[in-house]
């Protein structure tokens, strides 16, 4: 290799180096004190000791973890498939408004406040005496702590608060499919629902699969949401793996319990993201 080829390679290792420090400190670094923390029991107080694969046995045995990761696979199988075909809804008329800046930003604004402050505010709104929902009801329903709606109410403010951020990328990807391609649609007769199932939605599916990826991991992440509103109440009927994994690590002192859900939950996550890609990588088009 000559001195002129050596001297190009240092130079892009050194544009490179701020971004490989990054990725080493914030992602590789956490992810190894994860799995090195999975294997040693510590009360957050006292001096550390290996467990082993103890604490594995405890929590791929424990009920009440197998039971977070189906509460979180329910709201994910709410949310996702909702907020997505809420954002398409609104992203069509949008993408021809002369208006759609202004209300881009309008459907945008819940999905930029803290989920703890929508939290709060939804908490009041669903409260059992005085709160909006009711009134506009006009009878008295416990949305927070009834089993059977609490799961429900929560998806439903997941819902309102992603689905003007996920109506963004589809106005993006209506807007970058070319006028041709709409016009000679419309010349074979293709409008309505059939311009809508056979000509946007295959030609969409970049923008579907980056929406429904980052949907469900952003289900899988929900805590803050939960822990405003229901705290994993009433009993464990909202108790989703991130509330689980909060509570082993801070409430009850075992961060290597915690590090073991927590490795679980990034398997899992993992292994949708590449059932999504795998269904996807062959259905679609990145150019037109």
């Amino acid at each position: 290799m000559d001195r002129r080829a050596v001297r190009r390679a240092l130079t892009s290792y050194a544009l490179l180096l701020p971004s490989l420090v990054g990725v080493g400190c914030f992602l590789l670094l956490p992810i190894a004190v994860v799995a090195w923390l999975s294997l040693h029991s510590w009360n957050l107080l006292g001096p550390m000791r290996f467990a082993g694969l103890g604490n594995w046995r405890s929590v791929l045995t424990d009920p009440a973890f197998g039971h977070a990761l189906l509460v979180t696979l329910a709201l994910a199988a709410i949310v996702v498939p909702l907020q997505t075909v809420l954002g398409f809804a609104v992203a069509a008329p949008l993408a021809r408004s002369e208006r759609g800046a202004v209300l881009r930003v309008v459907y945008a604004l819940p999905w930029m406040c803290a989920p703890v402050a929508v939290g709060v505010v939804w908490q009041w709104l669903f409260a059992p005496t005085g709160g909006a929902v009711n009134a506009l009801l006009g009878q008295r329903i416990e949305w927070l702590s009834d089993p059977m709606l609490a799961l429900p109410s929560v998806a439903a403010v997941s819902i309102w608060s992603n689905f003007g951020y996920v109506a963004l990328f589809f106005v993006a990807g209506l807007r970058a499919i070319p006028q041709e391609i709409l016009d000679a649609g419309a010349l074979d007769g293709a409008s309505g629902w059939r311009r809508t199932r056979w000509l946007l939605l295959p030609l969409l599916r970049p923008t579907m699969f980056f929406v429904l990826v980052t949907g469900m991991l952003t289900a899988f992440q929900t805590f803050d949401t939960v822990y405003a509103l229901t705290k994993g109440g009433p009993g464990d009927r909202t108790d989703v793996v991130a509330m689980r994994i909060f509570s082993e690590a801070f409430d009850a002192a075992r961060p290597g319990r915690a590090a073991v859900m927590a490795i679980v939950v990034f398997v899992v996550m993992f292994t949708i993201t590449l059932i999504q890609h795998r269904y996807f990588r062959n259905r679609t088009t990145y150019e037109y």
